[in-house]
């Protein structure tokens, strides 16, 4: 019996360690579908633009009250788990506060500094659940926000507050034990906090208090295990996956479009222009655009698990501002869908990620303004998802709008978006001049 506690810790450590690796696998394997993109140049301008905007979360400021909640809970998150990695290792050791003896009172400056950021943070997620539930911010409501996605943000809230109260209810009662001299809890001195429990707790006796202490140990620690878990099914994945996002994100001017190589080179054939390279057609049977998640690149696949769905980029998007149904977190979220659809089910299972997720009527809408790439907080281009699929519609179903393809021909006639020929462009100033 000594050893149970110890023996149940591996268990619980091991079963979600388990299905952690398990689903990070799955994710890895989902984003390997994708098409290759080399992204691996420049890696010091890589490097500093992850430290800037992941780590340090430069494009947040941009809205600095919700930023600046924003980061006490993301420094709580890191922070805090120093003090978890404790709690690991005496559950796997059968300890209690194994660094104490050694950090002294060091270690007492640390416990309170935790606790000020576990204060921090469990009053950020009070107020960022009063901002979406009760002052409603609009672009938390949108149409693709019904169902699941509100119900995952608030769970996400509710679940942080339920472990910060823990790890202070735990302290708490380790310190009022600590007074009483029981045996395994080691004086440590006081912790700011917590110790205002000092008045509820001191009335409790000692079995009961034992009780809390460990139920509240035991309540934190599995509950960050499972919370683990719960974030890779979780749109908080971005907490995880922002580093490699912003890391392989394009370091190209945004506005710049990414021509398909073969056509360039055709039409460049046509106008006997000079190629770089050998110059060949395109090979037979290529498809000219994205249909499906495997037609993206692996860095489009993992933009979509990557999405905070914080809807700032909706929120800045003209169309959607103008009531069209474009929504580029909603095109991000589509993405993500068909992609955990297809790692489950197969590409062959009928369905695809434009027409039964994303509409033409939704990627038609856009201005190609680059306003959604500007806003996302860990550099996401929904931009280029929509433009690979425009292509399909255009290249593969010559299914674009008739006023465009009337453009698409005028551009291949007149080298201009016009009917008219380079030598009547002017007409018009000529009439001018004849009213004068």
């Amino acid at each position: 019996m000594q050893y149970l506690p110890q023996i149940i810790f591996l268990v619980v450590a091991g079963f979600f360690g388990f299905l952690i690796l398990k689903r990070i696998k799955q994710i890895s394997d989902n984003i390997k579908l994708g098409k290759a993109a080399n992204l691996s140049d420049n890696k010091s301008e890589r490097l500093r633009i992850m430290l800037l905007v992941a780590f340090g979360q430069k494009k947040m400021f941009k809205r600095p009250i919700p930023a600046f909640l924003h980061l006490l809970i993301y420094l709580g998150f890191i922070l805090i788990n120093i003090e978890v990695l404790e709690i690991v290792i005496d559950g796997f050791f059968g300890t209690h506060r194994i660094f104490a003896p050694y950090l002294g009172t060091f270690y007492t400056f640390l416990i309170n500094f935790f606790e000020v950021l576990a204060l921090g943070v469990l009053i950020s997620c009070v107020f960022f659940l009063i901002r979406r539930n009760i002052l409603r911010v609009g672009r938390f409501h949108k149409v693709e926000m019904k169902g699941w996605p509100t119900l995952d943000a608030n769970l996400i809230l509710i679940i942080e507050i339920l472990l910060m109260v823990a790890i202070l209810g735990m302290n708490g009662a380790d310190q009022v034990l600590q007074t009483r001299g029981v045996d395994h809890y080691t004086v440590t001195g006081i912790f700011s906090i917590s110790a205002s429990m000092f008045p509820f707790l001191n009335f409790v006796d000692t079995s009961n208090l034992i009780l809390i202490e460990r139920g509240a140990w035991w309540f934190h620690i599995v509950g960050i295990f499972a919370f683990a878990l719960y974030v890779t099914h979780s749109k908080h994945l971005h907490i995880f996956m922002a580093f490699p996002n912003t890391y392989y994100g394009r370091l190209i001017p945004k506005g710049q479009m990414i021509n398909m190589e073969e056509i360039t080179n055709e039409v460049k054939i046509m106008l006997g222009m000079p190629v770089e390279g050998e110059a060949t057609p395109p090979p037979e049977g290529m498809k000219f655009g994205a249909k499906d998640v495997n037609d993206l690149s692996w860095k489009n696949l993992m933009d979509a698990y990557a999405c905070t769905e914080c809807g700032r980029c909706t929120s800045e998007c003209p169309a959607n501002l103008t009531g069209k149904k474009l929504s580029p977190r909603k095109i991000m979220m589509d993405t993500r869908d068909r992609l955990e659809e297809v790692g489950k089910n197969g590409l062959e299972d009928g369905k695809s990620l434009l027409g039964d997720y994303i509409t033409k009527e939704e990627i038609n809408a856009c201005t190609n303004c680059n306003a959604c790439t500007e806003a996302c907080p860990i550099n996401i281009n929904p931009l280029d998802i929509i433009l690979q699929t425009r292509r399909y519609v255009a290249m593969e179903e010559s299914g674009s709008p008739a006023s465009w393809n009337a453009m698409f021909q005028n551009i291949e006639t007149n080298f201009a978006p016009w009917k008219f020929g380079a030598q009547d462009r002017f007409n018009w100033a000529n009439e001018l001049k004849e009213e004068q």
